[in-house]
């Protein structure tokens, strides 16, 4: 059956201006970081990216890295672009990255011009694509020059590959170098991938101000913290769970029990506002508008859908702001 997507989808999402640019992005993006791989169900992932669309989620984003295996999310994006999404290519932005190991050998890795320009090469034809949207440096390199890293991605622009650039995982001091380079060249550096969550808020220290002084969009990936910020964890650790797994990126350990009393002291604020946890951590992060989008991840299509319903509110009293500060800073939350 051909694919139709929802005629209503841009009702409902809200779009954001990135920085100073004239390009806006869904409030909520996709990131197929996991479960859009060669060892997941293709038929998920397809639903999963068709649900996002009809939900207006017209952002995907992907790296060379993501699958199990390599590359295999770039593919699999491919074949659901060819099989649904075609006709609505200019309705989209896609997004890819390079800076991870991809391939053996001195070149498939970190940030230097070969590496970058041969990765995004790799990426264009496996998702069957002329061009990306947005294309990023994923991490800073310790051994190239900035310049280099810089210059590759201004030459990525001027090529035709990529509209736009970005970087992912750069502190603050990096960011402001790299800005300054991206406008001697002619090219702006469009947005900063960082992680965000109401776990994890190391952006405030700086590199938030960096990016709103010079005009700079963000979209926080993890902004639930790996899924700690959802009612999964709630009463310990499923064992389906990326906590549970030992190859995930959540680790156990990290599960203490500090961090669930506050998780939930914060579901009970969540239930209290008539949200979810998911939904009232994604909210927080979108909140004030000094980040552009919230990239979430997902394992199936209701969780997108539930994601999404956090725009429905996402204001927040003082009382309320002050109250999730005094959760996070104190011991035990419940006392």
């Amino acid at each position: 059956m051909v694919y139709s997507p929802n005629e209503e989808r841009y009702e409902a999402m809200i779009y954001n201006r990135v920085g100073r640019s004239g390009l806006k992005l869904p409030a909520i993006s996709l990131g197929l970081w996991h479960n859009f791989g060669g060892v997941n169900s293709f038929e998920n992932g397809r639903e999963m990216i068709r649900k996002a669309f009809d939900l207006g989620i017209t952002h995907f984003d992907l790296a060379n890295n993501y699958g199990p295996p390599p590359g295999s999310a770039e593919e699999m994006f491919g074949q659901v672009l060819a099989k649904d999404l075609k006709p609505f290519r200019d309705e989209l932005v896609i997004s890819s990255k390079a800076g991870y190991l991809m391939w053996p050998g001195p070149y498939g890795d970190w940030g230097s011009r070969k590496y970058l320009i041969a990765s995004l090469d790799q990426s264009l034809k496996r998702m069957g694509l002329e061009y990306v949207d947005i294309f990023y440096s994923h991490r800073p390199d310790p051994e190239t020059p900035l310049e280099e890293t810089m210059m590759a991605l201004d030459q990525i622009v001027r090529s035709g590959k990529a509209l736009y650039v970005g970087i992912s995982n750069y502190p603050a001091d990096q960011t402001a170098e790299a800005i300054k380079i991206l406008k001697e060249l002619g090219t702006p550096l469009l947005i900063h991938q960082p992680r965000y969550s109401l776990l994890d808020r190391w952006i405030e220290n700086g590199l938030q101000d960096v990016l709103e002084q010079n005009g700079v969009g963000s979209i926080a990936f993890t902004p639930l913290a790996q899924g700690l910020l959802t009612s999964k964890y709630l009463n310990g650790i499923p064992e389906d769970s990326r906590a549970a797994s030992p190859s995930g990126f959540l680790k156990e350990s990290a599960i203490t029990p500090e961090v669930l009393r506050k998780i939930r002291a914060l579901n009970q604020m969540a239930a209290a506002r008539g949200q979810s946890l998911a939904q009232f951590a994604l909210a927080w992060v979108l909140r004030g508008g000094r980040v552009t989008s919230a990239l979430i991840g997902a394992s199936r299509a209701s969780q997108i859908e539930e994601n999404a319903a956090a725009l429905k509110n996402l204001e927040f009293s003082e009382e309320e702001l002050n109250r999730i500060e005094r959760i996070l800073k104190t011991d035990d939350p419940e006392s």
